[in-house]
Order: C-alpha cells, then structure tokens, then sequence
C-alpha cells in the first residue's frame, strides 16, 4: 500500500493537468511503485502465493497500459518509461 504523501506525489509528479489522477502515465507510475513495494515483500515472504499471484496481475495490467500509451501517444510514454526507469 503506497502511502498518501507519496501517492500525491506521483499523481502531481506524473499528472498531465493538476486534478488528474486516471491518466495513464498516473496509473503506470502508481503501479509501478507498487509492483516495487510487493517486490520487497516477497523477498522477505517468497512463500506468500496470494501476493505472487496479485503482483502478476499488477506487472500485466502495467504492461497494457504501456502496449496503449505507445500507441497512443509514443512521447509520453518514452517520457514515462524514462521517468520511472522501466527497459524498453
């Protein structure tokens, strides 16, 4: 669970306009740092199945988001990829 403080940040670090919280760079980025604090966890829980199965689910619904913003918009989602220092 990301933190308030932090989530704030990354919506205003990522955000296209200043209430945007559903863009898809927003959700790539929040993702992504929870994709980093599951990681954590599970090198100190590797036999947490539940958390295994549910840290899948986030890394595959990233990489749609991802598929969609290349397509759509393929700055943003260079910047975003850059910003968030995923390989591509």
């Amino acid at each position: 669970m990301i933190k308030k403080e932090k989530k704030l940040n990354l919506i205003k670090k990522h955000g296209i306009h200043e209430k945007d919280t559903g863009s898809s760079d927003v959700q790539i980025a929040l993702l992504s740092q929870e994709i980093d604090n599951l990681v954590s966890h599970l090198k100190e829980h590797p036999k947490d199945v539940h958390s295994k199965r549910g840290l899948i689910q986030m890394v595959v619904k990233r990489k749609k988001l991802l598929a969609y913003l290349k397509k759509d918009n393929e700055k943003r989602y260079n910047k975003i990829i850059k910003e968030i220092g995923l390989k591509k």
